[in-house]
């Protein structure tokens, strides 16, 4: 017997891609209007100094409106929440170990540092004071959740090559909370096989300094209304593929 056209309908709503679809667009609106009831950031991020382009600081850090359909999806949305409830099983993984992991001051607020009147702020994940035997304490933590692939890069070149935005991040943390006398503890996990990278990172002070300098450079030109040179000299470039704001940009002839 033949299906009524309202039976085919309500077969096509059960079906498995249909719901998919439903919950997933439910899912990522209700995360949207999360996300936009959070206050902006008013300040240049330091973790961010180590991006490839100067002007895609500029904008992020003016809080230039990014181009139409360019709002991030809730897809990576959920890779972020991802990483913040993975940092939190490292921080308890770490404290059973036996490390004495401190993620908050005293008051409940997060380790970090503010300067050029509050123009660039910078927030860690943590502060090992002490521990098992073999590490050299205090000694800054920092901790990413990788995909496999990503995670793979980093166990085989290490962090300056494989990941050098968080390189000028650890670099930066551990100039401006003076946490430069020990190595940083850097720590990833891998989001597919939950194996963990650890790689004692020393300090870099004159990749500190680099970021130091680039973090002025940004602001006085943000500041100024002058746009920095952009990264890449081809708007089908990876990197300006992928960013926020590759309309605005290549709009402007410089």
């Amino acid at each position: 017997m033949g299906r009524t056209e309202g039976e085919e309908a309500m077969m096509d709503f059960n079906s498995t891609s249909s719901i998919s679809g439903q919950i997933t667009a439910l899912v990522d609106a209700g995360m949207q209007r999360a996300r936009a009831q959070q206050s902006a950031r008013q300040y240049l991020g330091a973790s961010r100094l180590g991006a490839a382009c100067e002007r895609a600081l500029q904008f992020e850090y003016a809080k230039a409106p990014v181009d139409h359909g360019r709002d991030t999806p809730g897809r990576m949305l959920r890779i972020f929440e991802r990483g913040h409830v993975m940092e939190d099983c490292m921080v308890a993984w770490l404290r059973d170990a036996g490390f004495d992991l401190r993620t908050r001051r005293a008051d409940g607020e997060q380790f970090g540092f503010s300067v050029s009147d509050g123009r660039l702020q910078g927030h860690i994940d943590g502060v090992i004071v002490d521990g098992p035997e073999g590490f050299a304490y205090p000694a800054l933590w920092e901790n990413k959740c990788l995909g496999m692939k990503s995670w793979r890069e980093l166990e085989k070149n290490r962090l300056a090559v494989a990941k050098p935005v968080y390189a000028a991040q650890v670099a930066i943390y551990q100039a401006y909370l003076e946490l430069h006398e020990h190595p940083a503890i850097f720590t990833a996990l891998n989001a597919d096989t939950m194996e963990i990278y650890t790689e004692a990172v020393p300090f870099d002070a004159a990749l500190a300094q680099r970021m130091s300098d680039r973090a002025v450079k940004v602001i006085t030109a943000t500041e100024a209304g002058e746009l920095l040179p952009r990264a890449f000299h081809d708007s089908t470039h990876f990197e300006c593929r992928m960013c926020a704001w590759q309309d605005r940009c290549w709009r402007k002839k410089a």
